[in-house]
């Protein structure tokens, strides 16, 4: 599972698709896929919603998964599990069992949620006047709303890993066996600086995207930060030119390991590879890149001055179609963009620009304001459609560095149901107001009812007569009052 047998995955889905994913990005032969189900069936793998745990899969089951996600546009979506009817229902957790967590969390914060859920049951076998033991998901729900989140012991715990790693494993060289099966994405701080509009330096970082069986670089650019946004932004400009490929890898960034960027590969069913932290040979062909960038694109652009990130970039778009994706490489005998050309390739169509757009987004749930119908993101309030305005808690996708517009999508298929934008007071103030549809599916109130007394009340005046008891109060005459007459 490379880089991702160490981190917990976020449902069943992933699981099994981080399982069937390299069968999926390199096609078996014939005859050779009973062994390698058998392969992935001898492993381990861990619990994705208990932590430290580890489950074990069967042959038939793993053979399965491998049938329902092939020739399947959105693998994902074909692993994915049922919903429960009961999903979402969480038992609530009184504030002293609450209290009596959080010191428990304070004490020991590099325990895991099933250890702070065993030992909090244990605690409660003690003090049986507290109640009922809270479920185990009922105890990582409140730790993770709270932010109650495990800390790692003190120490590079990544260097540790690497070092043990080079020490117990051989280090091999490697290389798919087909054309679109892995890409490798990396950033690379440029030694030439350029000048902006404004006559400000800057030192521009590169962005290059290589395909590992035939060396092609399926994108390069330069930008002058090293955010997910650029790397979004340069990714699925290699997916429309070049389609997307089966598996990505990537190190361990903060832009590489960004909710947008990880959301988006997985929606698209592209298999997120990272490498182990610390080890940049992981990533060698990627890195023995960068060497002919330093050697040979940025000398021959030494006495252009001042360069600009314009021009840095159109000569690097130059560079790379018309050299380095044709000159023939040293290590596979020919040109990259001819073994692209005769080899078999198993990259996918890409889907349009809005649904690639609406892949790569952050995915949170908000909650509609009844008064004046917006949601808040970011700080930001949006306008939600009156035709929506039933449905208090909305799933909805954003990215970070964009607010200017949000995606309302639906909760259980996460298909897009419509388009959001901030709050314009401005416009608002000028008092046009859309007309108020009725809710789908809703017939209108009548304006009278028919009988006006509601149903629970004729059943009570109905079994209160059925008691043939007299009324239970005295009637006062007030005839006298009215003719004005009164008593002597």
């Amino acid at each position: 599972m490379s880089g991702q047998s160490e981190k917990t995955l976020k449902n069943w889905a992933h699981l099994r698709f981080s399982i069937v994913g390299p069968l999926l990005a390199r096609p078996v032969e014939k005859g050779e896929l009973g062994s390698e189900l058998e392969a992935l069936a001898s492993r381990r793998y861990p619990h994705p919603s208990r932590e430290g745990e580890w489950v074990k899969f069967g042959i038939s089951t793993i053979e399965r998964w491998y049938y329902q996600a092939l020739g399947n546009d959105d693998p994902i979506k074909a692993l994915s599990r049922k919903i429960r009817i009961d999903a979402g229902v969480m038992k609530a957790i009184g504030p002293e069992i609450s209290k009596i967590l959080h010191g428990q969390y304070l004490a020991y914060p590099d325990w895991s949620y099933k250890l702070h859920a065993d030992n909090l049951a244990a605690h409660l076998q003690e003090q049986m006047q507290l109640g009922p033991a809270p479920s185990y998901a009922s105890v990582r729900r409140l730790m993770t709303a709270k932010g109650w989140m495990k800390k790692r012991r003190p120490g590079n715990a990544g260097q540790q890993r690497a070092a043990e790693r080079l020490e117990n494993r051989e280090v091999r060289s490697y290389e798919a066996q087909y054309v679109s099966q892995l890409w490798h994405l990396d950033f690379h701080k440029g030694r030439r600086r350029v000048v902006s509009s404004k006559g400000q330096w800057h030192t521009p970082v590169c962005l290059c995207i290589l395909d590992d069986r035939s060396r092609l670089c399926c994108h390069i650019q330069w930008y002058l930060t090293e955010t997910a946004q650029d790397l979004i932004h340069g990714l699925t400009q290699a997916f429309f030119k070049r389609g997307r490929p089966r598996a990505l890898m990537t190190d361990n960034g903060a832009a590489m390991l960004a909710g947008e960027t990880e959301n988006g590969l997985l929606r698209l069913g592209v298999h997120h590879e990272t490498t182990l932290v610390y080890s940049p040979y992981q990533n060698g062909k990627q890195e023995s890149f960068w060497s002919q960038i330093e050697g040979r694109l940025l000398p021959m652009l030494s006495q252009v001055k001042p360069l600009s990130l314009d021009f840095l970039n159109y000569s690097s778009q130059a560079w790379i179609e018309q050299e380095y994706n044709r000159a023939t490489h040293s290590e596979i005998g020919t040109s990259p963009l001819r073994r692209v050309l005769d080899e078999k390739s198993v990259a996918r169509p890409c889907p349009e620009s809005r649904e690639v757009k609406l892949a790569f987004c952050l995915e949170e749930k908000r909650v509609q304001r009844r008064s004046d119908g917006t949601v808040s993101i970011g700080g930001i309030r949006f306008e939600v459609p009156a035709r929506l305005r039933h449905v208090p808690k909305l799933k909805v996708r954003y990215q970070s560095w964009d607010l200017s517009l949000a995606h309302i999508v639906d909760e259980k298929s996460g298909d897009l149901i419509t388009s959001v934008y901030p709050l314009d007071k401005e416009r608002n103030a000028q008092g046009q107001r859309r007309v108020i549809q009725p809710i789908p599916d809703c017939e209108p109130a009548p304006a009278h009812p028919a009988d006006p007394i509601p149903p629970l009340m004729r059943k009570l005046l109905a079994d209160y007569a059925a008691t043939g008891l007299p009324a239970a109060y005295i009637p006062k005459d007030d005839s006298k009052e009215e003719d004005g007459s009164h008593d002597a």
